[in-house]
């Protein structure tokens, strides 16, 4: 009995001496990005003197080049660049659009062309309106009431779901598909309410897709304003047979060679073992990338730094892996996890941003519920920063590839309220994000890549993976 009780008080006091490290290694973290942070100065830099980096564009290449010298500065044993072939698609000049509600009475109304989305006719596109409130609403009206019309995709976030993520996945179908499916119907031209809370004049772009459908059945679609929208229902309601003139000059080339930015540190103990953390490099053109997804970009390189800064040696190889082409093809991240599996590297841990800049609030997990609990053992850990939110759930799209049976994906899950109000449009910018909220989302994220390089999995990885 006696022996049994004396294991049990050293296995006691070795745990507590671990919390005691662990709690050290921790503040160390923070302090080192509260006060002497790079991640602020580097979003500067990435959006300011660089700004928007949309897949095959310009401002993407002085990315890549300028992420990978500031990463080569860390002095790290790895900094190279992935080749990925990315799609390449250009707005052109700004896009105009217009209610007429009777001969020669018009308003001007902001739209933006969706990413993706063919042009149309140089003198524009002019046609009656037909308001709907998702895709099937298509089916129920019919061919009948749809061709040769502009279908008007007008489904709001739903603003009582406190999970604003909840809220954009359940409209964003609208614009994703809207195009392809309204024409099937015979729509000429596809307008789709912007993705966003606010009630603002910004029009926000997105990703969308017309399938494998000729090129010459493709029909134009463009984002308008969360007010425009309200104003173009109304007015609808008023006069039924009003016409809707946009036009947009926007044009798809052949896909061209880009890269992910890949950084690491090999680990000292099990240098097989690997744990990414990332962020997509590429953004859309219309602001700077600033939340979506530089906030990312620079917390990842933060990680990496804060270790090196703290003369933290890695048991295992940390990767930093800034991912090309997540908005309009994930180009990147599939790349990425091919040449893993190809390779059979062994991935037990990947950890992305891509959710803004803000106050962070926790983790989701991709994971069994065996790898949950010492996900939660760890708790306690990151209460004294407010960081609280551990739950099952998504990581992040770049990542999601690289999941098997074994390994734990997650992501930074910041505060969402006021993201989708910045996301996609003209005013995703530097100026968005809060410097403190930016350095203590770097930290969080340095902490549990620490705790991960520190304790492992639960269950071993198998040296031959079997998806």
């Amino acid at each position: 009995m006696k022996k049994i009780i004396f294991f049990v008080f050293i296995s006691c006091q070795i745990f507590s001496q671990d919390l005691r490290t662990d709690s050290e290694m921790l503040k160390a973290f923070y302090d080192e990005s509260l006060l002497s942070g790079k991640s602020y100065s580097w979003l500067d830099y990435l959006t300011n003197r660089i700004g928007s980096r949309l897949s095959g564009s310009l401002g993407a290449e002085r990315a890549i080049q300028w992420t990978k010298s500031e990463l080569n500065k860390l002095e790290l044993d790895n900094v190279f660049l992935q080749p990925v072939l990315v799609p390449k698609w250009v707005r052109g000049p700004k896009e105009f659009a217009l209610i007429e509600t009777s001969p020669g009475i018009t308003f001007n109304v902001p739209i933006t062309a969706l990413g993706g989305s063919v042009a149309t006719p140089s003198v524009g596109l002019k046609a009656n309106v037909v308001e709907v409130n998702s895709i099937d609403d298509l089916s129920i009206l019919g061919k009948e009431r749809i061709e040769g019309k502009i279908v008007f995709f007008n489904r709001p976030m739903q603003p009582n779901l406190i999970s604003t993520f909840s809220a954009y996945g359940g409209c964003v179908d609208q614009r994703y598909s809207g195009a392809l499916e309204a024409s099937k119907f015979g729509a000429i031209g596809v307008i789709v309410r912007s993705m966003s809370l606010r009630l603002d004049d910004l029009p926000h772009t997105g990703a969308m897709t017309y399938g494998n459908q000729h090129a010459s059945k493709r029909i134009p679609a463009a984002a308008i304003s969360t007010n425009a929208a309200n104003k173009l229902s109304s007015l609808l309601k008023i006069e039924p047979d009003l016409k809707f003139l946009f036009r947009q000059q926007c044009k798809t080339y052949p896909d061209v060679w880009s890269s992910n930015v890949i950084a690491e540190i090999k680990g000292s103990e099990f240098p097989d073992e690997i744990i990414v953390v990332g962020a997509h490099l590429d953004s859309w053109d219309l602001g700077d990338g600033a939340h979506d997804d530089g906030a990312g970009v620079v917390q990842s390189m933060e990680v990496i730094r804060l270790f090196k800064e703290l003369n933290y040696v890695p048991k295992r190889t940390i990767r930093v892996i800034l991912f090309m082409n997540e908005e309009n093809g994930l180009r990147g991240g599939n790349a990425y996890a091919q040449s893993t599996m190809s390779s059979n590297e062994k991935h037990i841990f990947a950890l992305e941003s891509d959710a803004g800049g803000f106050t962070p609030r926790g983790f989701s997990f991709d994971c069994s519920e065996e790898e949950f609990e010492q996900v939660l053992s760890w708790k306690k850990l990151f209460k004294p920063y407010l960081i609280h939110y551990f739950e099952i759930g998504g990581s992040g799209a770049d990542i999601r590839p690289l999941k098997n049976k074994y390994n734990v994906l997650s992501g930074l899950r910041p505060d969402s309220q006021r993201y989708f109000d910045h996301h996609h449009a003209e005013n995703d910018t530097f100026d968005a994000v809060n410097k403190r909220e930016l350095e203590l989302g770097a930290a969080t994220m340095t902490s549990l890549v620490y705790l991960y390089d520190k304790y492992g999995l639960v269950k071993q990885i198998p040296s031959t993976l079997k998806k």
